[in-house]
């Protein structure tokens, strides 16, 4: 809590050139490039960092290959390119997978016409990946077991990639480069008005945990409110070419599906004739996603969407026992904000199937406000890139990009916490079956931080057990997220810091001996409120 203070202090009554609002990713992606490149920045968020909308994606970095059937390839294009950056840059963190997708009766497409649209995604996608396979029922029979391949006619891999962690960890991350680049950023703080006096915004902004209200002024605001991005610009008066509708998506998190889950996802045509997926969540899978209209970005999984992924599921795979609710491990329900046209008339009036994942940037250069419509994960540093040339079109100067303000460190580095960890003898200290090596885990999730960890270890070998005996974490990493992730609420760690809530049912967590511990980590004496909170809700 002694760095969330910290970042409290510089707010009060602070002076920045942008102030951020919103903490999912582009509001994350945009603080680090700003940072990166010299500009004195503030990032606030009134929940958590990446508890909205990018806490519930599919963890998946792809360039759209469904996008093809409305000829959007300069998009898929784009998202293709984004993605390969994104493989170059976190090769630890984002890892190429193989889609399998079989092609039943009611699939809209033939094996052959699929297996075209493969070939020409890979070359799209400047050959980033390795090359897509047309394959018969037979097999992905042999290769897939798991697949109910009695009416399939034949199917197609091809080649994307996605997350090892989850996505709110990933926005995190940003959040972390924006912060050692000097960047001030706190959870929990409320914009509640916003006012253009002179040449710069005089922000009234409350701490949502106390109550406490107080204002910082900036040159430009960057509105990276994702879903109420329009609430926000209507309330400066600010008028926009583009605003956001809402789409509805759900996955359910269940048992391991298949043979393999480590290395491939599942994919199929459900009835209606839109894609959806089993993705691997380590020792988990995650079917979905749906897609339904609403008009309020704020939505939860019901019994109706329950019963279709799960009947769809039932459908394509030949399991021992079809699957049911009890079998629901976690859910994840969110909208996705799309951008459309403000002259394309009521929301009702949009070609629903038709709208993408793409991002819109616009800048009112009356207000000195910039404003990021829609996007996703896979296009993050495009955003970044995108909103940091708008803010210095409005005359925040800005220092040259040297692309270091995302990615993993070099490889020497990474060398040498090899080198370090194998000393100490890290990946001997654990015998869980099906868990991978500690010092992969470490590495990946914390990077240069790691290093500290080892320390931790070699002095006390008790940091390096699990504090959980259902979560693979250890008591060492408990210790460094308590001062350096910013967790105000137990949940800030248990969902969205690791992805705990996401692999273990709930009832195993409350009963878990180690909460406790864990609670206390995090919060010291604040411990028994935080935990007590974290119960009740």
């Amino acid at each position: 809590m002694a760095l969330r203070s910290t970042q409290l202090d510089r707010l009060r009554g602070g002076s920045f050139d942008v102030l951020v609002v919103g903490g999912g990713i582009n509001g994350a992606v945009t603080t680090a490039a700003l940072a990166g490149r010299g500009a004195s920045v503030a990032l606030i968020d009134r929940g958590d960092f990446g508890h909205f909308t990018s806490q519930e994606s599919s963890n998946l970095v792809w360039g759209g290959f469904k996008y093809l059937e409305n000829y959007e390839l300069l998009l898929v294009f784009k998202l293709c390119r984004s993605r390969n950056r994104l493989m170059k840059a976190y090769p630890d963190n984002i890892k190429e997978i193989s889609f399998l997708a079989a092609l039943d009766e009611t699939s809209p497409y033939a094996p052959w016409f699929a297996g075209l649209g493969a070939l020409g995604y890979w070359g799209i996608g400047q050959f980033g990946t390795r090359a897509p396979r047309l394959l018969t029922a037979e097999k992905i029979r042999d290769e897939e077991p798991v697949i109910d391949t009695t009416d399939v006619r034949g199917g197609i891999e091809y080649r994307d990639a996605y997350l090892i962690d989850n996505d709110s960890r990933f926005v995190f991350s940003f959040v972390r480069s924006g912060l050692e680049a000097g960047a001030t950023a706190a959870n929990y703080v409320e914009l509640v008005s916003a006012d253009r006096h002179g040449d710069r915004w005089t922000a009234h902004l409350r701490d949502v945990e106390t109550g406490e209200e107080f204002t910082t002024t900036a040159r430009v605001i960057v509105n990276a409110a994702g879903p109420f991005v329009d609430d926000l610009n209507h309330s400066w008066g600010a008028s926009t070419d583009h605003r956001i509708v809402y789409s509805k998506g759900i996955h359910l998190v269940v048992p391991r599906l298949t043979t393999d889950d480590h290395r491939r996802v599942l994919a199929f045509f459900d009835d209606t004739g839109r894609l959806f997926y089993v993705i691997p969540m380590g020792t988990r899978s995650v079917i979905g996603t749906t897609d339904t209209r609403v008009d309020v970005p704020f939505t939860e999984v019901d019994d109706t969407d329950r019963d279709f992924l799960l009947e769809q599921i039932n459908k394509r795979l030949d399991l021992r026992e079809p699957l049911t609710k009890d079998d629901i491990i976690a859910e994840r329900c969110g909208v996705r904000p799309l951008v459309v046209k403000t002259s394309g008339g009521d929301q009702k009036e949009v070609h629903w199937t038709s709208l993408s994942r793409k991002h819109a940037i616009e800048t009112d250069r009356r207000l000195r406000l910039v404003t990021v419509f829609g996007g996703k994960l896979t296009d993050c540093l495009n955003v970044g890139e995108e909103v940091a040339e708008a803010v210095e079109s409005l005359g925040v100067p800005l220092e040259p990009d040297l692309h270091n303000w995302y990615g993993e460190p070099a490889a020497a580095t990474r060398t040498e916490f090899y080198r370090q960890a194998k000393l100490i003898r890290l990946d001997s200290l654990r015998t869980k079956p099906d868990v991978e090596p500690l010092s992969d885990r470490l590495w990946r999730r914390y990077g240069r931080r790691a290093f500290s960890m080892l320390e931790a270890i070699r002095d006390d070998p008790r940091m390096a057990e699990d504090i959980m005996e259902n979560a693979d974490y250890l008591r060492v990493e408990l210790h460094l997220a308590a001062t350096t992730e910013l967790i105000t609420r137990l949940e800030d760690f248990m969902r969205r810091r690791s992805k705990i809530e996401q692999v273990v049912r709930a009832e195993d967590i409350r009963s878990s001996a180690g909460l406790d511990e864990v609670a206390h980590i995090l919060f010291g004496d604040d411990a028994e409120r935080r935990l007590s909170e974290y119960l009740a809700g």
